[in-house]
């Protein structure tokens, strides 16, 4: 009975830390991620302003263009880009200090927001993505 209280002891003790250790940080939330470094261009809604920047909202990009997702985000483009129908040429400036597992965090964000339903970005799979758009372009 003793060893019992005491297991108990210890991983009720436990369990708060490893849930620390685990658990991301706020500033790493996808959300704090999308306000922090998206919000100001595709707006608080995903709407995207007017005819210069594109929607996020139920957009089509995001599902016909996910492998360069990843690549769009940490490097942004110039490349014009067609969202919905509607060509759009304004640059999109890149947040190339985000690390693998925040543009995965930011992604799915927006892939499971703003209307969109779409498949969820893993970690590694960002990464390889990442690791690829970098080797294309040396």
């Amino acid at each position: 009975m003793q060893k019992i209280k005491l297991s108990v002891i210890i991983l009720t003790g436990l369990v708060p830390f490893f849930w620390l250790r685990c658990a991301p940080a706020d500033s790493d939330s996808g959300k704090q991620l999308y306000v922090q470094h998206c919000e100001s261009c595709h707006m608080p809604d995903g709407n995207g302003l007017r005819r210069l920047i594109p929607p996020l909202t139920n957009s089509d990009y995001l599902v016909k263009h996910r492998q360069e997702l990843p690549c769009l985000i940490q490097h942004g483009t110039a490349e014009a880009m067609v969202v919905n129908g509607q060509q759009y040429q304004q640059k999109m400036p890149g947040a190339e200090d985000l690390t693998p597992d925040q543009i995965t965090n930011l992604l799915n964000f927006v892939q499971t927001n703003f209307g969109n339903n779409n498949e969820r970005f893993t970690i590694p799979e960002v990464a390889e993505l990442l690791d690829a758009c970098a080797a294309h372009d040396h």
